[in-house]
């Protein structure tokens, strides 16, 4: 296990975190703005079209996947679900045992996922809008970022696991956008959303480059690809970081 570092380590550049923050806000504005309806629906049983049916799939076998990295029995165990939207990943996690704390930047995914959470698992998991990064949240055993940090580029990547290693006991499993032409073709052809309610773009990743930047931010854990996801419209690649 990771000890958690006991002296202030020091903060990015200004720089740095105005990327960071310029994209979050994007972010932020996306969801809260223009596609709050579209992913209530993706990430709910109503019909959606085909196109976002694969979508729903692949982030369904994705989010299978990235359990799978936890222990089984997380029971008394704290886990941060940064990004957790509308809370799909946060209930799967309180039915292991943990206690879960899922941040979103959007507030309105924030309420949808508080008002889908269980009643049996209302006192296992807290649900928070804001920042998945600040040190507000404390301390974790485990972090899950499942397509939050998809929109960012390596060295925002490396900043954000450096700033969750130093917090983080045991494994951070994250999924990245993968350096492939079928995915970027696909994103710049506008043809998984319409126009009027695309995301943000992605910034596709390979391993060795990211795993550089994470170094340069000086992430001691070995980062490592564990397996890519591909449905129809859905490509992503889940990653971990391991001490």
């Amino acid at each position: 296990m990771r000890e958690f570092a006991t002296s202030s380590a020091p903060q990015p550049a200004g720089p740095v975190r105005a990327g960071y923050d310029a994209t979050r806000d994007r972010v932020e504005t996306y969801f809260d703005k223009t596609a709050t309806q579209t992913w209530e629906r993706l990430t709910s049983d109503a019909p959606v079209s085909k196109i976002r049916e694969t979508v729903r799939q692949g982030r369904d076998q994705m989010r299978a996947l990235m359990l799978n990295r936890l222990p089984a029995d997380l029971s008394g165990q704290r886990v941060l679900d940064a990004g957790c939207g509308t809370g799909q990943m946060a209930t799967e996690l309180a039915a292991r045992g943990a206690e879960v704390l899922g941040v979103d930047v959007s507030p309105q995914l924030i309420d949808i996922a508080e008002l889908r959470l269980p009643e049996e698992y209302r006192k296992q998991v807290r649900f928070a809008a804001g920042d998945m990064l600040s040190a507000a949240h404390g301390h974790f055993d485990h972090v899950i970022a499942m397509d939050s940090l998809i929109y960012y580029d390596a060295h925002d990547i490396g900043a954000a696991l450096k700033s969750l290693e130093k917090r983080t006991r045991g494994t951070i499993v994250f999924t990245v956008a993968p350096r492939t032409r079928l995915l970027m073709a696909m994103w710049y052809a506008g043809k998984l959303f319409p126009r009027s309610d695309r995301s943000p773009i992605m910034v596709p990743h390979a391993h060795q480059p990211l795993a550089q930047a994470a170094r340069a931010h000086g992430v001691s854990g070995l980062i490592r690809p564990v397996e890519r996801i591909t449905s129809g419209f859905y490509i992503s690649q889940a990653m971990e970081v391991r001490s």
